[in-house]
């Protein structure tokens, strides 16, 4: 493994969360690590105090001075530094590739794909397994309110993120694939959507075991659904207040009633992805149960983050007409009053892919801000702009400033809920917004 043979380590994009936790994973080893970022974000915060240096992005500064440097895909080819490290002769390499020699350094390896529930079901396995003892190291694009993005107390079995984003998940090998859903997203890395459902296909195939939602991805391997034909199932499936409980079944071996502590009935699926990969590993039925009522969630998944007025105010990472739906339908779920939504598209690309998907579900909703774009790694396209969204969306109005959201939502009162939607920096924008309108 690289992680063998060289001691320092530079990461570009440091900032970023998958980036962060695999910078902690090098600190873990005892190397030299050091990174940069165009940006501060909590995750440098988290990394200085752990003794990282860190500096800033779009300057050489000491890059050269590192054995290895890691780069995130949202950084350009000519990047000052990747240029640098190059020429220098640095070792050069993706954090997709980084991730794969990490996970070399594992007796087993479960990687953990699709559109959306990612982070969820990584960390719900990662509160599985720590219920049940196992030496395991979980890696994640988001943070638990427990583990963080990173947690590691043993190298038998290495829980991880696979992303589709440039086919990153197609650089792993891992023992256990797990395929939670095939959504199209991230269509400007891949020719069309039959190149998207092959990539997938691909990546179960190449693991040793695939689990995939039931009906959705034609291949060999285990299956978990609401369908009594899938391998692993939900019956008895109950609510209360947003909140799920069912019964999990093995095939036909009753497994005990699990209790989920995290909203809406998309995370029964999450969980019975974790419970089949659980199963797989030999983890005793009272161990998942118990991993699963622990998870407490996942940061931007349904977070409250305060109240304005009396009403609630929720941050969710939904930025794909599939998540926006399903998290309005467990707003929907706990809300008697009205329901306020800021949404912020995330990259002019995936807006201009699924435009049509997003207008029809956000045309669903009388009180909605479309809040300008957040464009990470792209240029500005006005056919995928959040004002062109906007237009397009009946009753929706725009904005491009906070004092537009601060003027949105001030009416809203007790018994309403406030939803800010979008994986870009609404987060922080609403977190500031709230703190100006709470005395």
């Amino acid at each position: 493994s690289l992680t063998d043979k060289f001691m320092s380590f530079y990461f570009i994009g440091i900032g970023g969360v998958s980036m962060s936790a695999l910078a902690k994973y090098a600190l873990s080893l005892g190397k030299r690590v050091c990174g940069s970022d165009i940006s501060d974000s909590r995750y440098i915060n988290e990394l200085q105090n752990l003794g990282v240096k860190t500096e800033r992005g779009g300057e050489e500064g000491s890059v050269c001075a590192y054995e290895v440097v890691v780069y995130t895909d949202a950084v350009r080819g000519n990047d000052v530094q990747l240029e640098a490290a190059r020429k220098s002769g640095k070792e050069v390499i993706s954090r997709g590739q980084f991730l794969y020699e990490v996970s070399k350094n594992f007796s087993k390896v479960i990687a953990i794909s699709g559109c959306h529930g990612k982070t969820t079901c990584t960390a719900m396995l990662a509160h599985i397994f720590s219920c049940a003892e196992k030496k395991f190291t979980v890696h994640m694009g988001g943070s638990d309110r427990d583990f963080g993005n990173f947690y590691s107390c043993g190298t038998d079995f290495f829980i991880t993120e696979a992303c589709e984003y440039k086919k990153n998940f197609l650089l792993l090998a891992p023992d256990i694939a797990v395929v939670l859903n095939t959504d199209a997203d991230h269509l400007d890395s891949y020719e069309n959507l039959n190149d998207l459902s092959m990539s997938y296909k691909n990546f179960a195939r190449g693991a040793q075991t695939n689990i995939s939602l039931y009906g959705d991805l034609p291949v060999n391997g285990l299956t978990f659904g609401f369908s009594s034909n899938a391998d692993f199932y939900a019956k008895n499936i109950a609510e209360t207040s947003g909140f799920y409980s069912f019964c999990a079944y093995d095939n036909q071996i009753k497994l005990g009633t699990v209790k989920l502590g995290v909203y809406g009935k998309h995370n029964i699926l999450n969980a019975l992805a974790a419970i089949a990969a659980a199963r797989i590993c030999g983890v005793q039925p009272c161990c998942i149960i118990e991993g699963l009522s622990r998870f407490r969630g996942v940061d931007r998944r349904f977070e409250r983050i305060g109240s304005v007025n009396g009403a609630e105010c929720i941050a969710d990472y939904a930025h794909h007409p599939s998540e926006i739906l399903a998290t309005l339908r467990t707003a929907k779920k706990i809300t008697k009053g009205r329901t306020f939504v800021i949404f912020q598209p995330h990259t002019y690309s995936r807006t201009k892919a699924l435009f049509n998907d997003f207008v029809r579900v956000l045309s669903t909703q009388s009180r909605l801000l479309i809040f300008r774009t957040f464009a990470a790694r792209e240029y500005f396209d006005d056919e995928g702009s959040a004002l062109r969204l906007s237009q397009n969306v009946k009753r929706a109005r725009y904005g491009d400033r906070q004092s537009d959201i601060l003027n949105f939502i001030s009416s809203a009162k007790e018994g309403d809920i406030i939803l800010f939607l979008g994986a870009g920096d609404i987060y922080d924008i609403a977190k500031n917004a709230i703190s100006e309108l709470t005395p």
